[in-house]
């Protein structure tokens, strides 16, 4: 039973699982990514990132701690020079994790690892994020209310100062362009003869 045990034996003793991570460490730091199954890439990146953490401390206790558990000066060197040059802004979360499929020979989880300030292309293609302002809004309410109010005596008089003007100028246009229905003569209509009845007359039927 697996009762307490948090970590993934890989299938190892202690002595070849400690040795096998060790190696896959020095790999990461040396060439920034490998490819390897999803399982051991799972346990490389839990015990790298606390080295790396570590590497951000230049000092001769942080050197010596990271040099016990890699066992490389060139790696050491690489590590606190490039390495944490590098990752000296990152909070955590050093390392990526990408699912690759399965191997053809015998069908295993593959992965790649890889070191994620050392990825120009995902880099660059991250956008910044967007800076998020507070506003109040009763502060934004009486700055919008204020040029509104200040504006209305103004509209209020010119409109009073507008119409008397403008219905002047319009009476004598409307007086000049009407034609006078006074002056011309009306048609007279004509005349019917008038028809007298005489006494000697009889109508005719």
């Amino acid at each position: 039973m697996r009762h307490g045990k948090s970590h993934n034996h890989l299938g190892r003793t202690h002595s070849h699982r400690v040795a096998m991570l060790s190696n896959l460490a020095c790999s990461l730091i040396e060439h920034k990514r490998i490819e390897t199954t999803l399982p051991k890439a799972r346990e490389l990146r839990k015990y790298v990132e606390p080295i790396l953490t570590k590497a951000k401390t230049d000092s001769t206790h942080s050197r010596r701690i990271a040099f016990s558990y890699l066992q490389n000066k060139e790696v050491i060197t690489e590590l606190f020079g490039t390495v944490a040059e590098k990752i000296a802004n990152r909070p955590g979360g050093y390392t990526r994790i990408i699912k690759l499929g399965n191997r053809l020979g015998d069908n295993a989880d593959m992965a790649l690892i890889e070191l994620v300030d050392f990825n120009e292309l995902m880099l660059s293609e991250a956008k910044p994020a967007k800076a998020r302002t507070r506003r109040s809004r009763r502060g934004a309410g009486a700055g919008a209310a204020a040029p509104v109010a200040a504006a209305a005596p103004e509209a209020i008089v010119a409109e009073e100062t507008a119409t008397p003007v403008a219905e002047v100028e319009a009476a004598p246009a409307a007086e000049a362009e009407a034609p006078t229905v006074a002056e011309a003569p009306a048609p007279e209509a004509p005349e019917a003869p008038a028809t007298e009845a005489t006494e000697g007359d009889e109508p005719t039927v």
